[in-house]
């Protein structure tokens, strides 16, 4: 299966860049590679696969196929990228 999202396309194997959340600690993001999979429960679906956990991947999911491309939407969302921390 391929996702389209925002003229990008997304097919399982691919390694893709995403804001994460520490889920202790929820004013702190980071940009972290996941890697895009088949959903173990549909294999008709696509999950991103980041820290041992599937995760859906949707339209509604941020997702960079470059670091480069992950930090500038960082810094324009949240600041400076070595801050490591929302504003």
């Amino acid at each position: 299966m391929t996702l389209y999202n925002e003229n990008q396309t997304f097919q399982a194997g691919d390694i893709v860049y995403v804001f994460y959340r520490n889920p202790h600690t929820q004013d702190v993001a980071n940009i972290q590679a996941a890697a895009i999979v088949k959903n173990p429960d549909d294999s008709n679906q696509l999950s991103l696969f980041l820290y041992e956990n599937y995760y859906p991947l949707s339209n509604e999911v941020a997702v960079y196929t470059t670091e480069e491309e992950a930090q500038q939407a960082y810094y324009y969302y949240y600041g400076d990228v070595s801050e490591g921390r929302l504003e």
